[in-house]
């Protein structure tokens, strides 16, 4: 599976209404792309969909939002597989519902695909005044 959609910002709900449509409901999905690329955004639109109104932020510092209802935000910038792997963590992803994961590792990927998880990934890149969503389910 793999799906490509150019949106502005004002079109992003049709990326919100893709991934929900085609992602499991217990899911880890990888965001990857460059500084300002549009992760947090994209986050922002999903919990916006399942009706979180409050201030959406990334977890920088924090590591972990939880957004109620079965949605999880991670910023695994400061942290290398190891350090993630310490602090205990990795119990979070069996909670039902969506762990998006903004920074996270090949090893990170990796490791939950062998250990069984469905861990998809939405690549996000900039294309004049839209991104490019590029989402595909992960496998070994």
């Amino acid at each position: 599976m793999s799906k490509i959609i150019k949106a502005s910002l004002d079109e992003i709900g049709r990326v919100v209404e893709y991934l929900k449509d085609n992602i499991a409901s217990d899911a880890i999905v990888f965001l990857d792309g460059d500084l300002a690329s549009g992760k947090t955004t994209l986050t922002q639109a999903v919990a916006k969909s399942r009706g979180f109104e409050s201030d959406v932020t990334s977890p920088t510092f924090s590591i972990q939002h939880n957004y109620g209802d079965g949605l999880y935000h991670y910023d695994l910038y400061r942290l290398s597989f190891e350090e993630f792997m310490s602090l205990g963590i990795f119990e979070e992803f069996d909670k039902s519902g969506w762990h998006l994961v903004e920074w996270g590792s090949e090893e990170l990927k990796n490791f939950l695909i062998m250990a069984g998880y469905e861990v998809f990934k939405v690549s996000i890149s900039l294309d004049e005044n839209s991104r490019v969503y590029e989402v595909s389910k992960c496998s070994n």
